[in-house]
């Protein structure tokens, strides 16, 4: 069987014609309706028909069958409808199939390309940053943090981006466990200045170690969410001081946030604050 013949069983010459003689416009009002239903707890009828602008007809016809399937159900007693259990199982196929490190690499070495540094991936772990993959740099001088290495949190541009959208009861515990040690003149190691770090990190979307943890690397850091819209990992570039100068770190900001973001829909995340 030749590999022309095995994609064919997959989906027809025709797969990326997208236009209306290729979709069942039925189905898709009934996707929309169901869409509309998980963005809140629960709806009534003429509340869920009015949002997704159709009528409660067609919506009932729809919420039935959903229901049959166990996709969406009803509450007798407030007449209100809800996504079900069945919705939940489905999409869990989607999250045992999903892994966050195979994921990860195409981005990341996207991202390496894009930037000409190195794009690391890490995750919280016994209160420090460990390092679970990379997508190294050709540079002669360059970032190096082999998977398995850990850095403390609050010197660490992915450190910090998790820090920033962790609860304030969460970020006080690691700081009391693990201290702030200083390594380099600009460590930070007094918790009000951490503080005000964290939440320029939230207004901005992306964390700057700005030779925090090693005198002339810097690294900017943006956090990776799951489907609940917790912070599960870190993505970040690193490089020399001389090529990571201040002025373009915007820049560089603004390029790592995308490609978290990119991660965090590859995952089935769902974005935190920014």
């Amino acid at each position: 069987m030749t590999e022309s013949s095995k994609r064919s069983r997959g989906r027809p010459r025709a797969f990326h014609d997208k236009t209306d003689q290729n979709t069942i416009k039925s189905l898709d009002r009934a996707l929309a309706i169901l869409a509309t239903l998980s963005e809140t707890d629960s709806l009534s009828l003429s509340e869920l028909a009015d949002r997704a602008n159709q009528p409660a007809a067609t919506v009932y016809r729809v919420l039935t069958t959903f229901a049959r399937h166990d996709i969406v159900n009803l509450n007798n007693q407030t007449q209100l409808w809800r996504i079900g259990p069945g919705a939940f199982r489905i999409g869990s196929r989607f999250l045992r199939q999903n892994n966050l490190l195979e994921n990860c690499r195409p981005i990341m070495h996207t991202l390496m390309l894009a930037t000409n540094e190195t794009a690391n991936l890490g995750v919280e772990n016994r209160d420090q940053v460990l390092f679970v993959s990379q997508s190294e740099t050709h540079q002669t001088i360059r970032a190096f943090f082999p998977p398995g290495t850990r850095n403390p949190m609050h010197s660490s541009g992915i450190g910090k981006a998790l820090l920033a959208e962790f609860p304030p009861d969460r970020v006080a515990g690691i700081v009391e466990r693990m201290g702030l040690q200083r390594f380099t003149d600009n460590t930070i190691t007094d918790p009000n200045s951490l503080s005000e770090e964290l939440e320029k990190t939230r207004q901005q979307g992306y964390a700057f170690d700005d030779e925090e943890r090693t005198e002339g690397m810097r690294c900017v850091a943006a956090a990776v969410f799951d489907p609940f819209g917790n912070p599960v990992a870190g993505l970040s570039v690193s490089g020399p001081s001389f090529r990571v100068p201040r002025n373009a770190v915007p820049e560089l900001g603004a390029r790592v946030k995308a490609a978290a973001n990119d991660l965090t829909h590859a995952i089935g995340g769902a974005n935190g604050r920014h």
